[in-house]
């Protein structure tokens, strides 16, 4: 099989926006991104296969597959699938893990266990994926049961935008939640594909 190819980034969709900023900002031109959609949140059950299908569909492709997933919800299911098939993702258990670090992270959950997380993705589209996709804008009364345990909002920022800065802040007035503001950039996302980026020169990209 043709592997002249360089490196293929099967990522979840809730990341397409950034890993296409990092790809524009450092002109990495070996890199080629499939994403699935970031809906197999709502049932993570599906992301293991779907992931699969993909790492099938394109193997021999590429010199190389790389998963741009944390755990996200499988139970292990992921981490057990990648180990077979021998394809390696990006650390942690989630995204809000991998953009704010592990032990930031951690001591954030400590502090706060009732803190419900926010990325550049999830403000942007938080009306399509939280509040019509889990039905709150048909039945606002749901809004209080599915957050009546969170206490805080902390918006994990990928960039610096007033205007997400501010949406964000709506959010959690909506919700009745305290909030708060941290910048993390791309985290382990960006070191990650940095390192994925420097082991691949190849000069081809596939729009």
């Amino acid at each position: 099989m043709d592997t002249s190819r360089g490196t293929l980034i099967i990522a979840c969709g809730a990341l397409a926006h950034e890993i296409a900023a990092l790809r524009k900002a450092n002109g990495w031109s070996a890199i080629d991104v499939c994403c699935l959609p970031p809906e197999l949140h709502n049932r993570p059950d599906r992301i293991a296969p779907a992931v699969r299908e993909k790492i099938r569909a394109h193997r021999g492709e590429y010199r190389s597959l790389f998963v741009a997933y944390g755990d996200c919800g499988t139970g292990g299911r992921l981490d057990a699938l990648l180990r077979e098939e021998g394809v390696e993702r990006l650390p942690g258990a989630h995204c809000y893990e991998f953009f704010a670090g592990a032990r930031a992270f951690a001591e954030m959950a400590d502090v706060e266990p009732g803190t419900f997380y926010l990325t550049d993705f999830l403000t942007r589209h938080f009306e399509r994926l939280v509040v019509r996709g889990l039905g709150i804008d048909r039945h606002p009364q749901l809004a209080q049961e599915y957050f009546r345990n969170y206490r805080k909002v902390i918006y994990l920022a990928q960039t610096d935008s007033p205007a997400l800065l501010e949406q964000a802040r709506q959010i959690a007035s909506g919700l009745g939640l305290a909030f708060e503001h941290r910048c993390t950039g791309f985290g382990e996302l960006g070191s990650r594909l940095t390192a994925l980026a420097a082991a691949d020169r190849t000069p081809v990209w596939q729009t």
